[in-house]
């Protein structure tokens, strides 16, 4: 069984929602990357989506285009995200680390190179955002021979038909992207979000997390009601610019944020 799988099995055997910041490898610099990612698990995420930067990153707003930006600045490269994962191994070795990028760099760098060294750092899934599962047949198999899980992405425009095929080759957990739009670009209406979910569980029984457009400890709780997941990105890069001067602060500030949403989501979860 995986990490990621671990992890979901422990949380819904405690009745909690699992709680995935994301935040872009190497913005605003590289070495303040590993640190937030062990502040974020000390305020309470059960997981971390790790951006690996991308010149396009089309499903991406402007908040993470421009951390993309600043991280490229700093020459970061897949290869580094993968060294900054192997650093954070070194003190914890439980947390779920999702890499979530575009298929361009994976490319580049060679499935199998990229398979052979995420493994050894301790990566246990990726989400690439411009790769579906009809064009994962190389990529895939590589992926689970070297027991990392592909995460496909859902949206409120994927038919039924696609659905059942994505929720066939998905692996870990499945991600519902909530709104039609780029990360960051609108609200949430969770009544029809429940029922794109009741949808989409008839295909699978992995956990469903869900992503865009959670801004803070409300709309994250309200998510927590239909989902396994909530999925927080915007909010904290926003957070990561603001303290792009100030980067000793940078840790604990995110920290208070993502506590906030824990705390939310431990009382809506309390109260089910």
């Amino acid at each position: 069984m995986s990490r990621i799988s671990q992890c979901f099995s422990q949380l819904k055997a405690d009745g909690q929602t699992a709680l995935i910041p994301y935040i872009t490898a190497g913005d605003p610099e590289p070495w303040v990357t590993v640190p937030v990612m062990h502040a974020m698990v000390e305020a309470g995420a059960n997981l971390l989506e790790l951006g690996v930067p991308f010149s396009d990153p089309m499903s991406d707003g402007p908040v993470i285009q421009k951390a993309c930006e600043r991280a490229l600045k700093n020459d970061m490269s897949l290869k580094h995200v993968i060294e900054m994962v192997a650093q954070f191994r070194e003190k914890d070795s439980e947390t779920p680390i999702i890499l979530m990028g575009y298929a361009n760099p994976l490319e580049a760098m060679g499935y199998t190179a990229f398979a052979e060294a995420a493994q050894k750092a301790g990566v246990d899934g990726v989400l690439t955002v411009d790769m579906p599962p009809e064009e994962s047949d190389t990529f895939m198999p590589t992926m689970e021979a070297h027991g990392i899980d592909t995460i496909f992405l859902v949206s409120p425009t994927t038919t039924e038909a696609r659905m059942a095929r994505i929720a066939k080759h998905a692996k870990g957990f499945i991600y519902y992207v909530s709104i039609k739009g780029v990360t960051g670009s609108a609200s949430i209406d969770v009544s029809q979000l429940a029922e794109k979910l009741t949808m989409l569980k008839q295909y699978t029984d992995l956990p469903l997390g869900v992503g865009f457009g959670i801004r803070d400890g409300k709309s994250a709780a309200a998510v927590s009601d239909v989902a396994d997941a909530v999925v927080v990105g915007s909010t904290l890069v926003n957070c990561i610019a603001e303290h792009e001067h100030n980067l000793e602060s940078l840790p604990a500030a995110l920290a208070g944020l993502v506590a906030e949403m824990r705390h939310a989501i431990n009382a809506r979860d309390m109260a089910k």
